[in-house]
């Protein structure tokens, strides 16, 4: 028999040592789950490719990477804590040989900050390995977690990832071809999951029947032609394939030697893509609707502007996330637009903490004010959103400090009330800010002069699209896949304990 861990359920964040479970330290962005590539391309060296890939879409996910890659029946892994770059080198992608790969960066949201967890997933099944790739979040994990565990399966990570893994070999296993099984699998999914899959015979891209997370399919030229999946346009960019489509919500790709094929496994797909994919999280340069996010995210800043302008003297931006629409703000209001405030870019993710004294000293890793531009102005500062205000609010002070004598707060989506439980790390209800205080009180609370959000129509406007296109649970509590009372009362997040 295969031994079985119990497990513990932990309602409490996801990360796993004092300093990083401080509310204190807690982001107060929303935090994407993560990125996924993968690629058919015999004769290529897929590694390498899926490297870059994974390079564009680092700024889903700065915890963990992973490369696997399939030449024959044998599958090469490599993945590790850190960032892509530190991660991989020249030596250990030449140790990833193969014609496909599956590749990840990764954020945790369901799952610890860890190696075990890092993906992609890599488990074994009748018709050999495959290796899972999953950007997203599932709400039944409880019981998909005791579904496997009857069926003795020894599951190693605390993810919802590998439990997809494991349910499609559990099909396999029973007798089940590659599509029959992972169909089987997917209908036994709630949730969020874009997923790139790899086996011996392929790769597959999946979407969710709501296609809450996004996921897209390029070409690389050739003779075939090899196909390309990434979560964002931006990773086909950096290895010159040309953007085909999005795979549509409820549907999988499968590419073999003998090219692309489509299945639409879901009955009922109901597009439902995150807006905040739109207004926050994909890259500005990445393409969705036609057109790229810095334009779309302009556009919400001179809506923004018709809204709520204010005299003042300069209109910036929070880098990097808050600029487009700053801008935008700028050529709607006439006011003049300036750098205020500089990022420091070389500043990835870090788990090292600053000590107590240059906190009370007001270290500035990320951003640093121009004080010679603030100093004197009125100044109107732009940013995509806020969920707890604590970085807000330390950053008007330190836009005071340099001298600002008025500072006005314009966001450029409507006020985040509702935690997200589809691979977006927002805290509980009671800790957004938006959810226990009116517009009046957080202005209050950040010190600004002034504080106003891009209306609810003002984004639909901004947007051009339905608003039953998109999943705005984080604005308004309407889910669209259900969320279990016991997941919605303890924002639930699964964390192994092995004894």
């Amino acid at each position: 028999m295969i031994p079985i861990h119990p497990v513990t359920l932990d309602a409490h964040s996801h990360k796993t040592n004092d300093s990083m479970n401080s509310s204190d330290n807690r982001p107060d962005k929303p935090e994407e789950a993560c990125g996924v590539f993968g690629l058919y391309a015999p004769g290529e060296k897929v590694a390498k490719l899926t490297y870059f890939g994974l390079y564009a879409l680092q700024h889903r996910g700065q915890e963990s990477a992973g490369i696997a890659t399939f030449e024959g029946t044998q599958v090469h892994l490599h993945k590790d804590m850190g960032l892509v770059s530190q991660v991989f080198n020249e030596s250990i992608l030449d140790e990833l040989p193969g014609s496909l790969a599956v590749g990840h960066t990764r954020y945790s949201t369901t799952g610890s900050s860890r190696k075990a967890n890092a993906q992609p997933a890599v488990v074994e099944s009748r018709l050999g390995s495959l290796a899972l790739a999953h950007n997203g979040n599932l709400v039944n994990t409880v019981q998909l977690r005791e579904e496997l565990l009857e069926s003795k399966f020894n599951l190693v990570t605390s993810t919802d990832s590998e439990m997809i893994a494991f349910a499609i070999a559990e099909a396999i296993n029973a007798g089940a071809e590659w599509l029959e099984g992972c169909i089987q699998a997917f209908h036994r999914c709630q949730g969020a999951f874009s997923l790139v899959i790899g086996t011996p015979d392929g790769v597959m891209g999946v979407r969710d029947p709501n296609g809450i997370r996004p996921l897209v399919i390029g070409t690389l030229a050739g003779n075939p032609v090899r196909y390309v999946l990434a979560s964002e346009t931006c990773g086909l960019d950096i290895i010159g394939a040309e953007y085909l489509r999005d795979v549509e919500p409820g549907e999988l790709v499968w590419i073999t030697e003998e090219g692309m094929a489509s299945y639409h496994w879901s009955q009922k797909p109901q597009r439902k893509l995150c807006i905040f994919e739109m207004i926050y999280f994909a890259r500005p340069d990445s393409v969705m609707h036609n057109e790229s996010l810095y334009s779309y995210r302009m556009r919400l800043g001179r809506q923004l502007a018709q809204e709520s302008l204010v005299d003042a003297d300069i209109v910036f931006g929070v880098p990097d996330s808050g600029i487009p629409a700053a801008i935008g703000f700028s050529q709607a209001s006439g006011v003049a637009y300036a750098e205020g405030l500089i990022k420091n870019r070389y500043v990835g993710r870090t788990f090292i903490q600053p000590t107590q004294t240059m906190r009370e000293s007001g270290i500035r890793m990320k951003l640093n004010p121009l004080k010679d531009v603030l100093s004197g102005k009125r100044v109107i500062i732009v940013d995509d959103s806020i969920v707890r205000g604590t970085t807000s609010r330390k950053l008007v002070k330190t836009l005071r400090e340099a001298g600002a004598i008025e500072v006005h707060m314009r966001i450029s989506s409507p006020p985040v009330t509702h935690p997200c439980f589809y691979g977006i790390d927002t805290d509980s209800q009671d800790q957004l800010i938006a959810a226990t205080k009116s517009v009046e009180e957080i202005a209050k609370q950040l010190q600004v002069d002034s504080l106003a959000y891009l209306s609810w129509d003002g984004m639909l406007k901004a947007t051009g699209e339905d608003t039953n296109s998109f999943c705005s649970a984080c604005f308004t509590g309407d889910y669209p896949v259900t969320i279990p009372e016991q997941v919605k009362r303890s924002k639930l997040i699964l964390e192994k304990v092995v004894v």
